[in-house]
């Protein structure tokens, strides 16, 4: 295959590389809501047996979910980007 005729193969895949970045930004909000769930899960039956740690626990749940959602704003970021592209 020519150069030429690979580029034109990429240019009509375009939309379905679109609808693919859709879809993922969708599994990477999905799995962001799922992990964050499992964390208030985990620090909620934690502060359960131990109430005395709740600050501890409290404290390191957030810092958790926090870095669950940066790395799903990434995941979206870098779908949207995918998305748009020319």
């Amino acid at each position: 295959m020519t150069t030429l005729s690979l580029l034109q193969a990429a240019i009509d895949m375009l939309p379905v590389a679109k609808m693919g970045a859709g879809i993922g930004a969708g599994l990477a909000s999905i799995g962001a809501g799922i992990g964050i769930g499992n964390i208030g899960k985990g620090a909620v039956e934690a502060i359960a047996r131990q109430p005395e740690a709740s600050g501890t626990i409290q404290t390191n749940m957030i810092l958790m979910a926090a870095f669950t959602e940066g790395v799903a704003l990434f995941a979206i970021v870098l779908c949207l980007l995918i998305a748009i592209a020319k």
